[in-house]
């Protein structure tokens, strides 16, 4: 790996450090009968912790120049899948797996939020997310309500799951070193927290209540649905408020009453 050249395009910057590879893999209750999805193998230092406390891994890994490098290291319980994550058809990569698997990873900044919501949106076998991510990301996961950094992310995590930050990650244990610190974000997945309500609905229902942020429910909501329906369904001091300060389980009633008119 010392003549390796990094590749910004690929947000690669890896990690080396024993103790917190083995903290990461704590934290994400890793025990010998977990499989695991890693995103982004990078040099293989977390894959191979997880090799040795695990069932299996699938390990994604996008750029082909550590192909050579990732399968020296003979991890015999590890699958490499050289190619985009992104790309990949989540039916497929479910298949792997005999039964529910942990997702494991470092991912990179410039993709985090896609990765998250296919993920969350797409996955039928996912028992939890402990992903290293940027904190500022971290952060928006876990905002309270009613904060600037609320938003569609942080209601649609806790749609599909519990999310917690399990620990802070200083830049200087990156390398290259990146110019923010990062984050390890813990999901526990809770497939039946609403399953009586339409995800895919529901996503898009989110976004149209966020679209500006500025604006009232009246305004956003009044792009989709029409506003003297809204006024005859909705009381007055509810159309006033603004996304940010709806708790979750106020979006799902007001999903659920607007789904009926």
């Amino acid at each position: 790996m010392k003549d390796f050249v990094f590749k910004k395009k690929f947000g690669q910057n890896f990690i080396s450090d024993k103790n917190l590879l083995n903290a990461i893999v704590s934290d994400a209750e890793i025990d010998k009968n977990s499989e695991v999805l890693e995103i982004g193998a990078g040099a293989g230092s977390l894959t191979a912790v997880l090799s040795e406390k695990c069932k299996k891994v699938v390990s994604f890994e996008i750029d082909t120049d550590l192909k050579e490098h990732l399968q020296s290291l003979e991890l015999n319980n590890v699958e490499f899948v050289f190619g985009d994550f992104m790309e990949a058809n989540m039916k497929t990569v479910e298949e792997k797996f005999l039964g529910k698997y942990k997702v494991v990873a470092n991912l990179p900044y410039y993709i985090t939020t896609p990765i998250i919501f296919k993920l969350l949106e797409n996955s039928t076998k996912l028992d939890s997310l402990t992903i290293m991510v940027q904190k500022e990301v971290a952060e928006r996961v876990c905002a309270e309500v009613g904060g600037k950094d609320y938003g569609i992310l942080t209601v649609m995590a806790n749609f599909y799951g519990k999310p917690e930050i399990a620990r802070i990650i200083k830049r200087q244990m990156f390398f290259p070193v990146p110019n923010v610190d990062s984050a390890l974000l813990h999901i526990n997945i809770e497939p039946n927290k609403f399953s009586d309500v339409d995800r895919e609905k529901f996503l898009k229902f989110i976004k149209t209540c966020f679209s500006m942020r500025r604006k009232t429910m009246l305004n956003n909501l009044g792009t989709v649905y029409a506003k003297d329906k809204l006024k005859n369904s909705l009381d007055e001091k509810t159309l006033q408020r603004r996304a940010e300060s709806f708790a979750l389980q106020e979006f799902i009633e007001l999903f659920k009453k607007l789904e009926s008119i």
